[in-house]
């Protein structure tokens, strides 16, 4: 009897307490995708094909069809983003957020107009979180009410701006870091399509092409969208289906300059 409690003893420890811990671990040590998110601006939808924050988000789907989740959000709608992201980084599925998780996190955020200043928002949510960010991109950014798309936040480790000086609606000139030591500005870089216009903004609405002309062609200048896609590989791992990068193009189709 001595012998058989002994055993049954022993067979419960291993079961109640042995097995917990491992299952922990190896939920916990299951990597997140890389997270990819783009804002389109104005009253876009999320999943619009005519602009270039959709057909990216698309692509990238197509290239990585496993471990990177990228999706496109309307801007006025960018609330239920940082629910997702959380989803995403909660591996262990305990509907908390570990340490060990928000190290794991690998997220880009990139938009255009007010997607642009709402990717910041997002970016300093994340930060109050202490959630990273490898990323940011701003296209041609717009500062929504209430918002502040010039600083870039300490949790970001990069941060690119493309812009265009020139409209009713044009970009944010200059971004700067909260913290230098922890977040590189890759350029501030700027197009002019008075000297080179792009006609590309088929589709869009009138009041756009009359009166936001400048700020609808960054949005779909392909140079300027090949140099967001190349940014972003750059983060990812090589493509494992058919789908064919894009080149990345000599980045002056007009004044380029870094601040």
């Amino acid at each position: 009897m001595c012998k058989l409690a002994l055993l049954t003893a022993s067979i419960l420890g291993l079961l109640f307490s042995g097995t917990p811990a491992t299952a922990d671990s190896s939920a916990e040590s299951v990597a997140p995708p890389i997270i990819v998110i783009g804002f389109v601006g104005g009253y876009v939808h999320g999943d619009n094909m005519i602009h270039s924050e959709v057909q990216l988000a698309a692509k990238l789907r197509s290239m990585y069809p496993d471990g990177v989740y990228a999706e496109s959000f309307a801007n006025h709608r960018a609330n239920s983003a940082y629910p997702e992201i959380i989803r995403l980084l909660d591996t262990n599925r305990d509907g908390t957020l570990t340490p060990a998780e928000k190290r794991s996190a690998r997220i880009i955020l990139y938009g255009h107009s007010w997607g642009a200043s709402q990717a910041l928002t997002l970016a300093r949510r994340l930060q109050k979180s202490g959630i990273p960010v490898l990323l940011t991109i701003q296209v041609d950014s717009v500062k929504k009410r209430h918002q502040n798309d010039a600083l870039i936040p300490a949790n970001v480790a990069e941060a690119a701006n493309f812009y265009q000086p020139d409209g009713l609606l044009h970009g944010e000139a200059q971004i700067r870091a909260a913290d230098p030591e922890r977040t590189r500005i890759l350029g501030n870089f700027r197009f002019d399509y008075k000297e080179k216009p792009v006609r590309c903004y088929d589709g869009y609405g009138w009041l756009v092409r009359h009166f936001a002309r400048t700020h609808a062609e960054i949005e779909c200048d392909p140079s300027v969208w090949n140099r967001v896609e190349s940014l972003i590989l750059d983060k990812l791992p090589p493509a494992a289906s058919s789908a064919s990068m894009s080149p990345a193009l000599d980045a002056s189709p007009a004044t380029q300059s870094r601040q």
